[in-house]
């Protein structure tokens, strides 16, 4: 599943450096699916959805900081966990029981994002 930043967040920050996806944005901030990722132009992600990977995207939240569910992959194929919940000092960063995911298609969408890495 993605993790959600939930609403204790205290916009400290220390998570969004820690995305090895560039999924997390602070409040407000649009978000696309091309920052830091190797998508461009028209893409067809794993969801099925066709999105322009550079067309900004409307924030999350406009409160904290939030995280793009469709680029997190609870860090899977960089880390052993998700570096957002292990640098939280609120522990706000938590599974999202809304978006349940697999290990494979976590890893497939950390490949689909980054092909050469």
């Amino acid at each position: 599943m993605a993790i959600i930043i939930t609403d204790e967040c205290i916009n400290c920050g220390a998570c969004e450096p820690e995305c090895p996806n560039t999924a997390i944005y602070e409040g407000a901030d649009d978000w696309r699916y091309a920052d830091g990722t190797s998508l461009k132009g028209k893409v067809v992600l794993p969801s099925g959805k066709e999105v322009d990977a550079e067309e900004t995207q409307e924030p999350i939240s406009d409160e904290v900081y939030y995280i793009a569910p469709d680029k997190c992959t609870e860090c899977m194929g960089f880390h052993e966990e998700p570096q957002c919940a292990a640098v939280c000092p609120v522990d706000c960063c938590v599974p999202d029981e809304d978006i349940v995911e697999t290990e494979d298609e976590l890893l497939g969408k950390q490949r689909f994002m980054h092909p050469d890495g």
